[in-house]
């Protein structure tokens, strides 16, 4: 079994201060996967017997050799030994290595844990102490940061991306051993304790070993919801309300004694978002009726949350009168209480509680919520969350008033923020839907009101026209009389249930509609149209929804500005906006970008537009607020958090962000709440530090710009010329990687292609990159970037290789961006790759294909390092590297099966035979497997 394990790429790094203190954490790493590591191999002998955990040996020990320059050899001899494996025995092995992947994250999570717990919050780039000390240092106030965080908006969004392959039974029992190892780590046990965590331990690795890791059925809209919903119990519901209060302490702390601002509650800045149940992009099986269900459900959750808060609440404060003064308005509160019982006649706050717990009840029981505990007796329902909050601060006002302020510092304080966080619907649901379905449901509803206009054939200008006059209009645009399409009916259905829940819940439920492949100005004012009709827009020009342009492609980020000039110029439209308190969201596409163009590209037009952005707004007054529909894979925009915030180029940030959180990374993030702590930490630290404390500038010179335009060229290029223009690419990529089988995993409820096709072009990003991940290539996080640096430096012999260093070192942006791929290239395999290559039946084809894939592979890596001034990938990260080393050797052995997997499974459908269940199954093990062991692949 091993001896150590890879981390996460965590948005924080260790650095050359702390290399003692990684090295000590290093030790007990090695030490707690040991433990894990002896439970798994007895769990193996003794459920599979001594011989399949020999072979597993023997598996292992052949992959490191094999690993090490292709080692032919070796290859020979791990052929072997798989071949000599019956498909039973297989899975066998494939569950063992997959087991430990699993068991690995565990222990690296809680190596984490302890790092940060060592750490005490003080010191570390990404925390909110540290930046507050910066602030401090640059001259910035309590005071105001209290103002700059009255105007922030921090928000994840979580998404239903299919790249989290776990199924909930195993992170919970993931979370089971998580607990033990905490528990170990924290208390001094006796040796009678020792031995029964121990104990406790292997029960629980047991009942892993015994559960499923493999989904049964496929995914509903409404179960990924259900999945989604589950990490507000393990992080947000109590972490989120945490980091507020414990932010609020940090700035007081610095306030002037009997300075009056100290009693100025911080403003609730983070704010949890969703796309789960309401991204109707490529998802037929998000509809109203879903979407409401949705929406039930995430009420459901934080209601009885509020409830089960609220008895705990009741029970705490059993202050008496007549020991402890209350305030008048605690008096009023109390006794319009429904509670008759005598026992709590004179405890006031007791009774004021019984009440609140009683209108809670009502207004759960008007949204269709079932509780758990009936109230005391019958209450009005609260009209809002504002209601509710507002009785909660009477009992806080109280307290503070009669010198009880510590205990309303305790439950009462954190449910105070959390209905302020949360309200009633938990979390604000997006609605998004492709600009190319609001056009078809324009098209019907103005040709069937206005015959002969053939909106479909009207150029964009007449669009704009006819759209512009229809926002002005007071008439309807639908007609009873009229009978629409399925389609049309469907998106009706969806906005005019985004209005009822406005009038349930209010505004803050669905507050942006998010339209995917905008192009022009017409895509918005279809969309403004269409939340007319449902009542969301008025004739007067005012909106309860925000209009979200999503610009993906290459071609729509280098047109987004002058989308937006135009639109923000177009005085209906800009009314909206103003309407909105003069703020515009815009949501840059990672993924779609990256196919599109390669990395180097999409992470440079992403730049670039941002540029263009940030002077479109600032000269039409309007604030920008950019929403970064990153995924877990650098292909698809990922990588640590902290660092791709600071490098967003100046005033891109403002203030306020939105990121998406997709797939395995939710989970990875917010299943433990103290990683999850940190990395909403993390999203606050980084968002103030941009706002204030970066400078303006995008970029130290022009000089700086014109070469990254360059090499973002001449990286297009290649990218391009391999994925759209050679010949066969398609047919390689389809037999060389596992997108046919891992359409057969119940992951998600989206499909894989937009179109039922085999091209690139339809092909969904995340499918894409998760392929490219399982076969070890990661083609789409560094492909192009070797040949442009050989192309740019044999250009510029008067600059060359130390401009570039020079780039790196003194430009955040370009510095992360081959962070990124630093990072990338050390997981990737050419040896693994190379025999997923042998799976293209073609040989010329191979052949050509994979040796140019394999020079450009070499030549990154090398270009790489000259820039860095690196000997390898991964020295400025020895804790990454180290662990990434380590790790090979149990996540090789999945890849080899996985290929030999594939060759029998597609032999059987070659032959027209049935395909062997166990066979599939042993493949989708291994994707799983695979996947766990490098965490962030989607």
């Amino acid at each position: 079994m091993p001896s150590q394990i890879m981390p996460s790429d965590p948005d924080t790094r260790t650095n050359r201060a702390d290399e003692i203190a990684a090295l000590e954490a290093d030790a007990r790493l090695r030490e707690e996967i040991r433990l894990l590591g002896r439970i798994l191999g007895d769990t193996v002998r003794d459920q599979e017997g001594a011989e399949v955990f020999d072979i597993v040996e023997r598996i292992r020990q052949t992959s490191i050799r094999f690993h090490r320059d292709e080692d032919r050899l070796a290859r020979r001899e791990l052929e072997n030994i798989l071949d000599s494996l019956s498909t039973a025995e297989t899975v066998r092995i494939v569950r063992a290595f997959s087991y430990f992947s699993h068991l690995a994250n565990i222990a690296e999570d809680q190596n984490n844990i302890r790092q940060m717990r060592g750490q005490g919050g003080n010191g570390t780039a990404g925390t909110l102490a540290r930046t507050l000390v910066h602030a401090r240092e640059a001259g910035i106030s309590a005071n105001e940061l209290r103002e700059f965080f009255r105007h922030a908006l921090v928000s994840p969004v979580l998404t239903a991306h299919p790249t989290e392959v776990r199924r909930k039974s195993t992170i919970d029992r993931e979370m089971e051993i998580a607990a033990l190892l905490d528990r170990r780590e924290r208390m001094h046990l006796t040796s009678d304790e020792f031995e029964a965590s121990e104990e406790q331990l292997r029960r629980a690795v047991l009942t892993l070993w015994q559960t499923n890791l493999l989904r049964r059925t496929k995914l509903t809209v409404l179960d990924e919801v259900a999945n989604g919903l589950s990490f507000y119990d393990y992080t947000f519901l109590r972490e989120v309300p945490r980091l507020h209060c414990t932010l609020e302490d940090r700035l007081h702390a610095e306030d002037a004694p009997g300075d009056t601002a100290a009693r100025q509650e911080l403003a609730s800045f983070l704010r949890m978002g969703s796309w789960i149940g309401g991204d109707r992009d490529g998802n037929p099986f998000v509809t109203a009726e879903v979407m409401r269900g949705t929406l039930r459900m995430q009420s459901t959750r934080v209601l009885r949350f509020y409830l089960e808060e609220l008895h705990a609440l009741g029970a705490e404060l059993s202050l008496a009168a007549h020991l402890a003064d209350v305030s008048e308005e605690l008096r009023t509160l109390a006794e319009r209480s429904p509670d008759p019982s005598p026992h709590r006649s004179g405890e006031p706050y007791r009774l004021a509680v019984s009440g609140i717990y009683a209108r809670l009840a009502a207004t759960a029981l008007e949204l269709d919520v079932e509780t758990s505990r009936a109230p005391v007796g019958e209450a009005a329902a609260y009209a809002g969350a504002k209601e509710f909050k507002a009785d909660l601060d009477i009992l806080d006002r109280s307290l503070i008033a009669n010198n009880s302020r510590v205990i309303a510092r305790g439950r009462l304080r954190s449910l105070r923020r959390a209905a302020e966080c949360f309200g009633f619907h938990l979390a604000s649901l997006d609605i998004r839907q492709n600009s190319a379905v609001h056009e078809r449901t324009i098209a019907e509803l103005v040709d069937a009101a206005m015959p002969g206009t053939s909106y479909l054939a009207l150029g964009e200008d007449a669009r704009v026209a006819l759209l512009a006059g229809e926002l002005r209009s007071t008439r309807p645009l639908t007609s009873v009389f009229v009978k629409y399409s399925e389609e049309t009916l469907g998106e009706l259905a969806v906005l005019r249930e985004a209005a009822n829940a406005h009038a349930r819940f209010g505004a803050e439920v669905i507050p942006q509609c998010i339209i995917s492949m905008c192009q022009g100005v017409s895509d918005m004012l279809e969309v403004a149209v269409l939340l007319k009709e449902a009542g969301l827009v008025d004739p007067k020009g005012r909106s309860a929804i925000n209009i979200v342009p999503l610009f993906e492609t290459i071609e729509d980020l280098q047109a987004s500005a002058a989308i937006m000039d135009r639109l923000l110029s177009l005085h209906d439209y800009r009314r909206l906006v103003d309407s909105r308190g003069a703020v515009q969201e815009v949501m840059l596409g990672y993924s779609d970008s990256n196919k599109d163009g390669g990395f180097v590209t999409s992470g440079w037009e992403l730049y670039k537009a941002e540029i263009g952005l940030v002077e479109v707004f600032e000269r039409h007054h309007v604030r920008l607020r950019l929403f970064h529909g990153r995924g877990g894979s650098v292909g698809r925009g990922g990588g640590p958090s902290y660092d791709a915030i600071l490098a967003q180029p100046g005033g891109a940030v403002n203030g306020q962000i939105r990121i998406t959180e997709q797939g395995e990374i939710i989970s990875s993030k917010y299943s433990n709440a103290e990683v999850g702590r940190n990395n909403l930490e993390i999203l606050a630290a980084a968002t103030l530090e941009a706002s204030l404390l970066q400078p303006r500038h995008s970029a130290p010179s022009a000089e700086y710009l014109e070469a990254m335009e360059q090499l973002s060229a001449l990286a297009c290029k290649a990218y391009r010329n391999l994925v759209y223009e050679t010949e066969g690419f398609t047919d390689y990529f389809w037999a060389s990687t596992v997108i046919t089988e891992i359409s057969t995993l119940n992951i998600g409820s989206r499909p894989a292609s937009r179109k039922k096709t085999r091209a690139i072009e339809d092909l969904r990003a995340i499918p894409w990159v998760f392929s490219w991940a399982q076969c070890r290539l990661m083609l789409p996080g560094w492909y192009g970037f070797g040949s442009a640096v050989e192309v740019w430096i044999f250009e510029h012999p008067d600059k060359g290789m130390p401009f570039l260093q020079e780039l790196y070192r003194e430009w955040p942006f370009f510095r992360t961006l081959l962070s990124n791929m630093d990072m990338v290239l050390a997981k990737s395999s050419i040896a693994i790759a190379s025999r997923y290559a042998e799976l293209v039946p073609d040989t010329e084809l191979r052949e050509t294909i994979f040796g140019r894939i394999r020079r450009e592979w070499h030549a990154s890596i090398e270009t790489l390092l000259d820039i860095m001034g690196h000997g390898r990938l991964l020295q400025g990260n020895p804790l990454l590297e180290r662990s990434i080393r380590n790790r090979f050797p149990y996540l090789d052995p999945l890849n080899h099966v996985q290929v030999e997997l594939l060759k029998e499974h597609r032999k059987e459908l070659a032959d027209g035979e049935a395909a062997d269940e166990q066979v599939l199954r042993g493949i989708q093990l291994t994707i799983n497997g695979i996947s766990a062991g490098l965490r962030n692949s989607g």
